[in-house]
C-alpha cells in the first residue's frame, strides 16, 4: 500500500510539473501573438482575447502586459477592462496610484448604457459607487471637489438601477445627516434596510442604532452585535464603540434576549 500511495504521489507530483511547463509554453505563445517587437499590443487583435490575456497576464504577476492588454481592449469597447484599469489607478496595482485617472475611467463606464442583470452589472453597479466616493470627498490636485449632490446622483444610480448594497448604505447615510438631500430618517431607515438584508455590516449597525434609540432596544441591540461580528478590520471600531455604548445604556434581560436575537442573525442572514 505504501508503495502505491508512493507511486501515485510522484505521479501526481511529475503530472503537476508538467501542466504547469506548458501553461507557461502556451503563456510564452500566445503572448508573441498578442504583442509586437516593440511590446505593444498588435494591431487588429480581437479585444476580447486580449482582455482575456490581459486578465491571464494580471494573474501570474504580469501587470505590465496586463495594463497594456487593458488599455487596448479597453479603447475597443470592453467595460470589463475599462473597470480593470480604473481600480487598478485606484489602489496603485501595478501602477502608481492615480485617482483623477481611475476617475476618468469610471467615468468612461458610467456613460454607457448597462441594463439591469446583464453580465456587465457589476462593472457599472461599482464604477458608480466609486464614482459617488470621489465626489463626495473630492480628488486633491484635479477639477473634482466635494459636490454632495452629485456623489448623491451617482450613489442613486447604483442603489436604485442596480440594487447595490454599497450605494443603498451610502444613500441611507445622506438622508439621515441630510448631506446633499433633504435629511429624512424614514427614507434613511428604507436605503439602510435594503443594504442591511443584503447583509451590509456598516447598514446593518446603523440601522440597529437607529432602533435603539427608538426605543426598539432588543432588535437594535442585536443588530449592531450581530453587524459586529461581521464587520471587516476598517468597520470593527466604530461599530464596536456604537454597540458597547447601547450595550451598556439597556438592560441585563434585554442584553440576553439580544445575544440570542443576534446569533439568530448571524445564522439566517439579514435583519430577520
Amino acid at each position: 500500500m505504501r508503495r502505491i500511495s508512493h507511486f501515485r504521489s510522484t505521479l501526481a507530483s511529475a503530472l503537476l510539473t508538467g501542466t504547469i511547463a506548458c501553461l507557461s509554453s502556451g503563456a510564452h505563445a500566445f503572448d508573441e501573438h498578442i504583442f509586437d517587437d516593440n511590446g505593444e499590443v498588435k494591431a487588429q487583435s480581437n479585444p476580447w482575447t486580449v482582455f482575456q490575456f490581459g486578465f491571464s497576464a494580471y494573474k501570474s504577476g504580469h501587470k505590465d502586459q496586463a495594463v497594456e492588454a487593458y488599455r487596448y481592449a479597453a479603447e475597443k469597447g470592453q467595460i470589463g477592462a475599462t473597470w480593470k484599469l480604473a481600480r487598478m489607478y485606484a489602489e496603485g496595482d501595478g501602477v502608481a496610484r492615480n485617482d483623477y485617472e481611475a476617475f476618468k475611467f469610471f467615468s468612461e463606464i458610467a456613460d454607457q448604457d448597462v441594463e439591469a442583470g446583464s453580465p456587465e452589472e457589476s462593472y457599472m453597479s461599482d464604477a458608480l459607487v466609486a464614482l459617488g466616493s470621489y465626489w463626495k470627498s473630492g480628488i486633491p490636485g484635479s477639477p473634482v471637489e466635494p459636490n454632495a449632490s452629485a456623489a448623491q446622483q451617482y450613489y442613486m444610480r447604483a442603489a436604485a438601477n442596480y440594487r447595490n448594497p454599497n450605494a443603498q448604505y451610502e444613500m441611507g447615510k445622506m438622508f439621515l445627516k441630510g448631506d446633499g438631500v433633504k435629511q429624512s430618517i424614514r427614507q434613511a431607515g428604507r436605503w439602510l434596510q435594503l443594504a442591511a438584508e443584503k447583509g451590509h455590516a456598516g447598514a446593518q449597525a446603523t440601522l440597529g442604532n437607529l432602533l435603539f434609540q427608538s426605543g426598539k432596544v432588543v432588535r437594535g441591540l442585536a443588530m449592531m452585535t450581530a453587524a459586529l461580528e461581521r464587520a471587516s478590520p476598517a468597520d470593527k471600531p466604530w461599530i464596536r464603540n456604537m454597540q458597547e455604548e447601547a450595550f451598556a445604556l439597556a438592560g441585563e434581560t434585554d442584553r440576553r434576549t439580544a445575544i440570542a436575537l443576534a446569533e439568530d442573525i448571524m445564522v439566517k442572514g439579514g435583519t430577520q
